[in-house]
């Protein structure tokens, strides 16, 4: 008696080589996220209440809140309307943008490619093959041909994740994506950081430039005055030369101040997007610029949790984890599906024809047993790989607390600063002025009257630094913190919305 064996289905064998898969296991570590510092501020010292105050343009306090967020906006707060039109213009026109937005999608179409990994592979063929077959190849012992051989068919492939190594390749691609999300946001926060800086720049430069021709201005109406009195013997050509000097050596710092606003005008349009000849600014003055009188400071765990490069770094981390994964399920066990149907003729019309068909069902299992180390090699490669990319998410959370704390303790320094040069200007104007009185009068010299104006336009230019000084380092304070980022890409979706 012939025992006679129960055909195999196809349907049976993918059932039950699914069940397997789904039954396996992610080989490799999981991803859990990194502990962040266990510290309740940033500064050795605890923060002040507020800076402190000085009686002049933007030398009002500044106050602290700590555990508060920052204005995602926070560029809004300095008070400008054109501050906050060349900030939304470097969003909509920047290269640095559209280059960060295109790498985004990229790396979310790689995720989604990815995915493929977990459906079987189904692909279908139709070809014709001209041949010709010699004596001792047709086994008939004659020739054969030429003829035409039809063919066409389906096949089917589908590799069963039992280890996990496509389902880590594919949350590797996933936080690869998540890399991408987060540097775009980061793109986003340097852009206005450097919008808003740069303005600053802009206008402090201006305030230089017109101050010191305030300066020359004053200078060359004590030159024509000494060369007047030098004509009618009032005065000596030593008098008139001093003057003169001082002059010619205040005139001399306007170029440089000139070359700097021109350069800083420039990288303004690059920031955004224009040529430096397409470039059109509504003119920002010192004055126009609102102090942000109180200053959110966030917590430290939120920090690191919104932000962007923390984020990055973090998301780099997960993608070498799931890397170790991926090489770890390499050394491990395949199983593979492969099955067709075929159709083969020696004329077109009779494809698919009874007695043309084929078909072919089959399960295989591959086990690496030796490949000169490659694999295991790789697998440490892996290894080392999430090592650094732990390594560099710590570095990066503390090059963060040290930005957070330089610009806090900057803007306590700044305050303290300006309220020094403010007293200085004032101090140096009313010496100015008293130094005039008694020259004219014939109490002083020329050389106490140049002094005097030195003296004055040094303090000057030094108070228009330290004022914006403490509106450059309010905004680096803002990006230290993260810009009020938390990891939703919410400029970008605003971004897309405003350029419909």
């Amino acid at each position: 008696m012939t025992t006679r064996f129960p055909p195999i289905r196809p349907a049976a064998v993918l059932t039950v080589a699914g069940v397997l898969a789904l039954a396996g296991c992610a080989v490799g570590p999981n991803f859990r996220e990194p502990v962040a510092p266990h510290v309740d501020r940033f500064t050795t010292a605890p923060l002040p209440k507020a800076t402190v105050a000085a009686n002049t343009a933007g030398g009002d306090a500044q106050r602290f809140l700590e555990g508060e967020n920052v204005p995602q906006r926070w560029w809004t707060t300095f008070g400008n309307a054109e501050l906050d039109r060349r900030v939304q213009q470097a969003f909509r026109h920047s290269p640095s943008i559209a280059a960060a937005e295109a790498s985004l999608r990229q790396a979310e179409e790689t995720a989604k490619a990815a995915r493929g990994g977990l459906f079987p592979s189904l692909d279908a063929n139709l070809g014709a093959t001209r041949a010709k077959q010699s004596a001792a190849q047709s086994g008939i012992g004659k020739a054969l041909g030429p003829y035409t051989v039809y063919n066409a068919g389906v096949s089917v492939g589908y590799v069963f994740d039992i280890f996990g190594g496509v389902r880590r390749g594919i949350e590797a691609q996933q936080a690869q994506a998540d890399v991408q999300r987060a540097q775009l946001d980061a793109t986003y926060l340097a852009l206005a950081a450097n919008v808003v800086t740069a303005s600053l720049q802009e206008a402090s430069l201006r305030e230089q430039v017109k101050a010191t021709r305030q300066i020359v201005a004053s200078l060359q109406q004590e030159l024509d005055i000494a060369q007047k009195q030098q004509a009618i013997g009032a005065k000596s050509l030593s008098d008139t030369l001093a003057v003169r000097s001082q002059l010619a050596a205040t005139e001399a710092t306007l170029p440089p101040l000139e070359q700097r606003l021109a350069a800083t005008q420039n990288q303004l349009a690059t920031y955004l997007g224009v040529t430096p000849a397409q470039l059109k600014l509504q003119p920002v003055t010192l004055a126009q610029v609102t102090l942000p009188a109180d200053i959110p400071v966030s917590l430290p765990s939120t920090l690191v949790a919104q932000r962007p490069d923390i984020r990055a770094a973090s998301a780099q981390l997960h993608a070498a984890t799931a890397s170790v994964g991926v090489a770890t399920a390499d050394m491990l066990p395949k199983l593979t599906l492969n099955g067709s149907l075929t159709s083969e003729s020696l004329t077109r019309s009779g494809l698919f024809a009874a007695g043309t068909g084929g078909w072919s069902l089959g399960l295989g299992l591959l086990q690496p047993l030796f490949h000169g180390g490659q694999l295991l090699h790789q697998k440490r490669a892996a290894e080392a790989g999430m090592q650094m990319a732990l390594a560099d998410w710590k570095q990066t959370v503390l090059v963060a607390f040290q930005n957070v704390a330089d610009t806090l303790q900057a803007l306590d320094y700044d305050a303290q600063s300006l309220k020094a040069q403010n007293t200085a200007e004032r101090d140096s104007d009313k010496l100015l002025e008293l130094t005039r009185t008694q020259y004219r009068v014939g109490a002083v010299g020329y050389l106490s009257l140049l002094s005097a104006e030195r003296q004055y336009q040094q303090a000057r230019i030094a108070e228009i630094t330290a004022r914006t000084a403490r509106l450059t380092d309010t905004a680096a304070l803002y990006a230290a913190l993260g810009g009020g980022w938390q990891g939703t890409s919410e400029l970008s979706e605003a971004n897309q919305a405003s350029k419909q």
